[in-house]
């Protein structure tokens, strides 16, 4: 028997047998989650915004922050259109997050890095957010006194991305009859 490392390599697939790729089970997706990530690609598919495909982690990041759902997808659609006009000068920064003055290495580290700090769990910001409303949170997130109606507007685009309390209602099963 021929140890594999005496086999030239030829640049030629020696085995013709296709590849297959190691597929990992099924990551179980909490129901409530996977409909308000659908609720939130949705809208963003209905408005063609490039955040569209970030619902699930939107979803994911705000349930462990202990913020409303609907609150990144609505900040982002207020402050770049959903994607559509990012910050010029910050990269990975739809959601307008420091005055557009500061990047992100990507996409899934701004919604991480934003949540947290909504969320209150950020020891540098939570004296702003910590313990507050979604109106609150908006409020401190861009006062009145910058943009006077920013809250109003972010809250009616959170309506329109959907309910607050995404409930899934069991279907009763349906029993066949027969008429005889």
């Amino acid at each position: 028997m021929t140890p594999f490392g005496s086999i030239p390599n030829t640049g030629v697939n020696v085995i013709n047998q296709p590849q297959v790729a190691f597929v990992s089970p099924a990551v179980k997706i909490d129901p409530t989650l996977k409909l308000e990530a659908d609720a939130i690609d949705a809208y963003f598919a209905e408005h063609d915004m490039p955040l569209e495909g970030t619902g699930l982690k939107m979803a994911e990041v705000a349930d462990t922050n202990d913020i409303d759902w609907r609150l990144l997808p609505a900040i982002a659609v207020r402050e770049s259109t959903g994607g559509k006009f990012d910050c010029k000068k910050a990269a990975n920064n739809p959601f307008g997050w420091g005055s557009c003055k500061i990047s992100f290495k990507s996409l899934d580290v701004a919604i991480e890095t934003i949540a947290k700090n909504l969320g209150g769990n950020n020891p540098s910001t939570a004296k702003h957010y910590d313990n507050k409303t979604t109106k609150q949170i908006l409020n401190a997130y861009n006062p009145p006194s910058i943009v006077p109606r920013y809250t109003e507007q972010v809250m009616a685009i959170m309506k329109n991305i959907g309910n607050e309390d995404m409930v899934i209602t069991p279907v009763a099963p349906v029993l066949a009859t027969a008429n005889i």
